[in-house]
């Protein structure tokens, strides 16, 4: 696979040289490839969010760097602003970042921004929108008129409408009842297969990161201690739970009848892998 975004030694120190000086990330070396659905998890504190803020420029390293197909996004001031456009970052609760009088003015900002013309834009809005499921009849009113929910939708579209070939959500479903979070998650699907666009995807929910990626990134203090499939990353149940971050559901139940001597796969974390587990454990399929 081809890295489209990378980290080189990336740290970043908050308050370098006062008394509040704290590393937030220590000489990190991180990869998201071309097309990949990748998860990153951590707790509170944990520096994922620093992480995620330095790949589309919005922090400056304190030392290492930061590659955009290959390139150092800071050695040009036109590389960093072309990277803003070519990454884009969905903030959690990003509703509380609406600011226009219209539904269709707030996702026509960043293209807008991109200094494209008035036809694009108008074609990337209506795309965008279509893409997080909202009507075109909501395209005139208030964003400030519209449901939780729909806000969410309208701040998602408002990235999606820059078509980002790096699309990062930091908790994009915190918050929202389950019919909420299956329609964002839904939404996210469709954008990846659709632009073949890298999804980063940052989670506190072990569920979600589970059914969705094909790589996990675990963050613990400023550091990575380990990366891979979700299955394989699972298998650090204690070292997950030491962190405080746990494994699914599914996983400690399959651990637990393993550790009670069924013999069954351990490497389940999902509903779906553990009817199939099941069926084989009983000799059916």
């Amino acid at each position: 696979m081809q890295p489209i975004i990378e980290t080189k030694q990336l740290t970043h120190i908050y308050s370098e040289g006062t008394p509040f000086q704290r590393a937030a990330l220590n000489a990190v070396d991180f990869t998201a490839y071309r097309g990949e659905y990748l998860g990153i998890i951590g707790h509170t504190g944990s520096g994922k969010s620093t992480l995620i803020q330095h790949l589309n420029g919005l922090l400056k390293p304190t030392s290492g760097q930061v590659l955009y197909e290959g390139q150092d996004i800071w050695s040009d001031p036109k590389l960093t602003r072309q990277t803003r456009f070519n990454v884009g970052l969905v903030f959690q609760y990003p509703e509380y970042q609406l600011f226009e009088e219209t539904v269709y003015k707030d996702i026509a900002f960043g293209p807008g921004n991109m200094g494209l013309a008035a036809d694009e834009i108008d074609a990337r809005v209506r795309r965008a929108a279509a893409f997080v499921g909202l009507k075109e009849d909501l395209l005139d009113k208030s964003p400030f008129e519209l449901s939780g929910g729909q806000k969410r939708r309208v701040a998602i579209a408002g990235v999606i409408a820059m078509e980002p070939k790096v699309l990062i959500l930091d908790e994009p479903t915190a918050g929202l009842d389950p019919v909420g979070v299956e329609s964002v998650l839904s939404n996210i699907r469709d954008y990846h297969l659709a632009h073949n666009a890298t999804i980063i995807l940052v989670s506190h929910s072990m569920e979600e990161v589970a059914r969705s990626v094909d790589r996990l990134v675990v963050v613990n203090d400023g550091s990575i201690p380990f990366q891979g499939t979700p299955a394989q990353v699972f298998r650090h149940g204690q070292e997950l739970e030491d962190m405080g971050l746990g494994v699914p559901q599914m996983t400690r139940v399959f651990n637990r009848l393993r550790a009670m001597g069924a013999n069954i796969d351990g490497s389940v974390y999902t509903v779906e892998q553990a009817r199939a587990a099941i069926l084989r454990a009983k000799g059916v399929g």
